[in-house]
């Protein structure tokens, strides 16, 4: 067993204490700047971690996060694919933890969530998971329990194929991407409750209207419109630069995580997103990525300047500088209020210019779930409506495909399944499939940006049957309340698990009624994401759901347990868009 954890102290950027001491934070090997990309790691048949408080210090103030022995991020595991693990984790905290391995197909009891696959690890106890590897590729681990997540429980695994990668490279980085805070995230939670836009410092003003930057290009007319649906358009996320450092490798952007190569090589950079509220668009400006994997699995190499990572979801990307020059990679934040920033340099000391944040995006009338109406049937409509109170919406700023007379609160609208409350509110009048789409504020960027219809499966789908049955779930939520469901129905209020059968071939069909994207996880499985590549669809773990959109995935319901399947907008999850997904086993088969 090889546990080797390199630990540097590392003087950060900023003002230290009165007393001119600060916590030096440390930093596993893989994590440290200056990588050359093959570091220890740990790896064997069994490890063991220890999940302890630990003061941690970005940007020059000190702060308390929740680590796995000692680091933030935690240890780099990795294992070969069909080798046996165990991995002996530790609590020293003084309430419950657990380690989720997301994206790994493991037995149900494996699977690391309080309350859904056991009991949790309770305070100065032990438990030991165990469990083969049927796969490889890159993936993560993070806790289950509360909101330790936010607070630094989260790490990197990558698994070694058994046969050779089809993959070549020369050398590689893991990236891993999160959110910080030095509020406590039940603050986070408190103020959101308080006021949905507490954290929003972008919204649109009148004086930004009379100034006519690019950011506030939109017409009286469309603000009025916006005004009167008491919905805001720029509510893109939750939590914001306002109180997030964006993080690479644990590195605020002052800090500079750098990682090395030699001009020429094929360099493979795996992006992990362990953030907690942040979708990160990613580009290295002057420098072609070309993604060959999407949630740990193989996907036809594709080309593109720049991709959208969700919450949760893991891509490896190939690079290949030629020039002995820096290279900034960029982790824009999906609203722009911030970013997280990182150098590729041949050498240390070597940096590239870093772009200036971009004007922050707008929702449009797609992302307010119009994206299939007949645009040229709504010619002639006014906003004269609006004085009665009724909601509206505007295509663009020709104003000419206004819509007065619908209303995005009409209940009657709902279908059957969804439970109308409070907690539902908007809804989406005509969603549509966004596979197409690269995600919000990136149509216009000027450049190749990756969509999901780009993604194909390296190998053949396992398993082409048609779909015996289609099941449909609506991401539902009041964004004023803070308050987040599927189907209008917490998970606290006792709603009932999403029930197959053992081997059933389904197709689940998300519809987003609310005007924000949702990364959307299931436990335990690999579903084809539907993308118009019928044989070929990319398989994943995690998908992101666009504001007013669907998304549809076919599942093969082959693990049998109980299962999570939530929104990984860990807030949100944390207020009740949550269900459990049961899979009967066969007769005679032990769950």
């Amino acid at each position: 067993m090889t546990q080797t954890i390199g630990r540097r102290s590392l003087l950060r950027a900023g003002v230290v204490g009165a007393a001119g001491l600060g916590f030096s934070s440390l930093f596993p090997a893989w994590a440290q700047t200056g990588s050359m990309g093959q570091m220890p790691t740990l790896s064997g048949e069994d490890i063991h971690l220890k999940i302890a408080n630990t003061p941690f210090t970005v940007g020059g103030r000190n702060g308390h996060a929740v680590t796995m022995n000692g680091v933030l991020p935690a240890p780099l595991i990795r294992l070969r694919e069909g080798q046996n693990v165990r991995l002996h984790v530790e609590n020293t905290l003084n309430e419950d933890s657990s380690i989720h391995w997301h994206g790994l197909i493991v037995p149900f009891q494996m699977d690391g969530v309080p309350g859904v696959s056991f009991p949790g690890i309770k305070p100065h106890t032990t438990f030991v998971y165990e469990f083969p590897l049927l796969q490889s590729g890159t993936y993560w681990y993070h806790s289950h329990s509360g909101l330790q997540e936010q607070q630094g429980h989260y790490g990197p695994i990558v698994i070694d194929p058994a046969e050779p990668d089809p993959v070549a490279y020369d050398r590689e980085h893991v990236i891993v991407l999160s959110d910080w805070t030095f509020l406590h995230p039940h603050q986070l939670v408190t103020k959101l409750k308080a006021e949905g836009g507490y954290f929003n410092r972008q919204r649109q003003t009148l004086f930004g209207m009379l100034s006519g930057g690019p950011e506030e290009s939109m017409s009286a007319s469309d603000r009025a419109m916006w005004g009167k649906m008491r919905m805001d358009p720029t509510d893109i996320a939750d939590v914001t630069a306002a109180t997030y450092t964006y993080l690479v490798n644990g590195h605020g952007p002052q800090e500079n995580w750098t990682g090395l190569f030699r001009p020429g090589e094929r360099v493979r950079l795996r992006f992990i997103n362990a953030a907690t509220m942040t979708i990160f668009n990613i580009r290295i400006p002057g420098l072609p990525m070309t993604v060959v994997s999407a949630d740990g699995l193989n996907v036809r190499p594709v080309t593109v300047d720049e991709f959208q990572i969700g919450n949760a979801e893991t891509y490896d990307v190939i690079i290949r500088p030629a020039e002995d020059k820096a290279f900034t990679l960029v982790a824009e934040s999906i609203d722009r209020s911030g970013m997280a920033r990182a150098t590729l340099a041949p050498r240390m000391g070597m940096t590239a210019p870093v772009p200036p944040l971009r004007p922050r995006p707008t929702l449009t009338m797609k992302d307010m779930g119009m994206g299939g109406m007949d645009h040229g049937s709504m010619a002639g409509m006014d906003h004269g409506a609006m004085a009665a109170g009724a909601s509206t919406a505007a295509a663009d700023d020709g104003g000419s495909h206004s819509m007065g007379s619908m209303n995005m609160r009409d209940k009657s609208l709902v279908p059957d399944s969804v439970k109308v409350g409070v907690g539902v509110d908007p809804i989406a009048m005509s969603p549509v499939d966004r596979t197409a789409d690269p995600g919000v504020g990136l149509e216009d960027v000027g450049h190749k940006v990756l969509t999901y219809r780009d993604l194909m499966s390296l190998t053949s789908n396992p398993d082409t049957r048609p779909p015996q049955r289609t099941i449909e779930v609506h991401l539902t939520g009041n964004m004023e309340r803070f308050m987040w469901s599927f189907d209008g129905e917490k998970f606290s209020e006792g709603v009932e698990p999403i029930r197959f059968e053992r081997n059933e071939r389904a197709r689940v069909v998300l519809i987003n009624d609310t005007m924000m994207t949702h990364p959307i996880h299931l436990h335990g499985h690999f579903f084809d994401l539907v993308n118009g590549h019928t044989g070929s669809y990319p398989r994943k773990h995690t998908v992101n759901v666009l504001p007013g959109g669907k998304v549809s995935f076919d599942l093969t319901a082959d693990a049998p347990g109980d299962w999570a399947f939530h929104c990984h907008l860990l807030l949100h999850m944390h207020a009740g868009m949550f269900r459990v997904v049961t899979v009967r086993p066969l007769e005679g088969e032990a769950a």
